[in-house]
C-alpha cells in the first residue's frame, strides 16, 4: 500500500493506473484552461488566522446539507463517465460516500445506472439531471430517481452548449471512443484497469442506453448525445422540473448574483456556485472568487454550496468560513477512485477530513458550524476590481 498523505499522492497514482484519455478527461478544462487553473490557485490567496491557548478537545466537523446530516460539509459531485476511471466506479464511490457519511451525487452521464446505485447502497443518494430536449426522457429519468428513493435532485444549468476541451479532441474521446495510436499504446500498459473492465458488464451510459427509443448501444448514442442538450433551457423550464420532481432541488452552475436571485425565485432549496470545474466558460471567475457576491445577494435566503478547485480540507474550511453551507469534490475523489477503487475514494475523504479537522483546531475552532470570516485573512480586492 503506497503512503498517501494528500490528494496529490492519489493524483499521481491515478495518472499511472488509468488510461491517458480518461485521466485527461478528468484533468482538463475548456479552451486555455484559465478558469480550471484559477479554481485551484485562487484558494491560496486566502490566508488562515491561527489562534492559540484554546481548548481544542471535543471537535466536530458534522453539519447538514439541505437538512441531511453529514460527517463533514462535503459531497461527492456528479462526474460523468466515472465508471471509465475504474470498473463500476459510480457504485464504488457511492458505497465509500455512504460509509463515510457524506452525500453521493450520480451524474446523468454515468456508466452505472440509477438502479445500479440503488441496488448497491442502503441510504438515499442524490441524482444530477441535465436538461435535455427530449422532455419525455426527462420525465422518465426523474421518475426513476423517485423510484430509487433519491433524496435530492441536482439540476445542472451551465451545460446548454458544450464547452470545447482540447485534450478530449486530441485523444479521440467521443461516443463511441475513437482512440489515437498513442492512446492505444498507452492503454496496453494499463493492465490493472483492463482487468477490472473485463470483469464488469457496465461499459455504457447506464442512464441512457436502453432507456430511450432507438438508443441500444454506444454507436446509436453518439448521434443522440450530439444534439441532446437543450440550448433553450430557461427559468420556466426549471420551474417545470421542480414541479415534476417535488422534492429538494439544488441548482448547479450559478456564478452570478443575478442568477442566484432567479434560483431563489423558482424555489430552489440550494444553489451550487460552480463553473463546471472550469470545463465550460473559460475566463469566468473561479468559484471561490464568485462566492462572496452570491452570498451577499442571497446567502440569508437560500442554502449556498460551492464546488471547483477543492483539493484539501483547508479548501473546504475556507469555503465554509466564507459562508458556504456545503462543498463538493469531483476530481479529488476521482483521483482516489482511479488510484485504488473504493478504498481510494475512502482515502480521499479521510485525507480531506483530517485536514479540515486539524486546520479547524489550529484556527481555534472546535465546531465546523462556528467557522466564519473571522477565521480568514481575505485580500481587500479578492473578488477583483472590475470596471462597471
Amino acid at each position: 500500500m503506497p503512503v498517501i498523505t494528500n490528494i496529490e499522492d492519489l493524483k499521481r497514482i491515478h495518472a499511472r493506473r488509468v488510461p491517458r484519455m480518461f485521466y485527461d478527461y478528468c484533468e482538463s478544462g475548456s479552451w486555455t484552461e484559465q478558469t480550471f487553473r484559477d479554481n485551484i490557485s485562487d484558494f491560496a490567496d486566502i490566508r488562515l488566522r491561527q489562534r492559540v491557548a484554546v481548548d481544542m478537545t471535543g471537535r466536530s466537523t458534522a453539519s447538514q446539507m439541505i437538512g441531511q446530516d453529514v460527517t463533514m460539509p462535503v459531497a461527492l459531485a456528479p462526474v460523468g463517465s466515472t465508471g471509465m476511471q475504474h470498473a463500476d466506479g459510480e457504485i464504488l464511490a457511492a458505497k465509500a460516500a455512504e460509509a463515510f457519511g457524506v452525500p453521493f451525487t450520480l451524474s446523468t452521464m454515468s456508466i452505472c445506472s440509477i438502479e445500479d446505485i440503488a441496488e448497491n447502497t442502503t441510504k438515499p443518494f442524490w441524482f444530477q439531471l441535465y436538461a435535455m430536449k427530449d422532455k419525455e426522457y426527462i420525465k422518465r429519468v426523474i421518475q426513476r430517481a423517485k423510484d430509487a428513493k433519491c433524496s435530492a435532485l441536482v439540476v445542472t444549468l451551465d451545460l446548454q452548449i458544450l464547452g470545447q476541451r482540447h485534450k478530449d479532441i486530441h485523444n479521440g474521446l467521443s461516443i463511441p471512443i475513437r482512440p489515437t495510436l498513442g492512446n492505444i499504446v498507452n492503454l496496453a500498459t494499463k493492465w490493472r484497469w483492463i482487468a477490472g473492465m473485463a470483469k464488469t458488464k457496465r461499459r455504457q451510459f447506464g442512464n441512457i442506453v436502453g432507456h430511450i427509443d432507438g438508443i441500444s448501444d454506444m454507436s446509436s448514442l453518439s448521434v443522440w448525445a450530439a444534439e441532446s442538450f437543450d440550448p433553450k433551457l430557461n427559468w420556466d423550464d426549471v420551474k417545470e422540473i421542480k414541479k415534476m420532481w417535488g422534492g429538494p432541488l439544488i441548482l448547479k452552475g450559478i456564478l452570478d448574483a443575478e442568477d442566484a436571485k432567479m434560483a431563489l425565485q423558482v424555489g430552489a432549496d440550494a444553489i451550487i456556485v460552480s463553473n463546471h470545474g472550469g470545463r465550460q466558460l473559460d475566463g469566468a471567475l473561479s468559484s471561490i472568487r464568485a462566492l462572496p457576491s452570491i452570498l451577499d445577494a442571497v446567502g440569508d435566503q437560500i442554502e449556498v454550496h460551492m464546488d471547483g478547485g477543492i483539493r484539501s480540507g483547508q479548501d473546504v474550511l475556507k469555503a465554509i468560513a466564507m459562508g458556504a453551507k456545503g462543498t463538493y469534490i469531483g476530481r479529488a475523489f476521482v483521483y482516489g477512485l482511479g488510484a485504488m477503487g473504493q478504498a481510494g475514494v475512502t482515502k480521499a475523504l479521510e485525507v480531506i477530513h483530517k485536514e479540515l479537522d486539524t486546520t479547524m483546531a489550529l484556527c481555534g475552532e472546535t465546531n465546523v458550524t462556528d467557522l466564519g470570516k473571522h477565521n480568514l485573512l481575505i485580500p481587500e480586492d479578492f473578488e477583483g476590481r472590475w470596471q462597471a
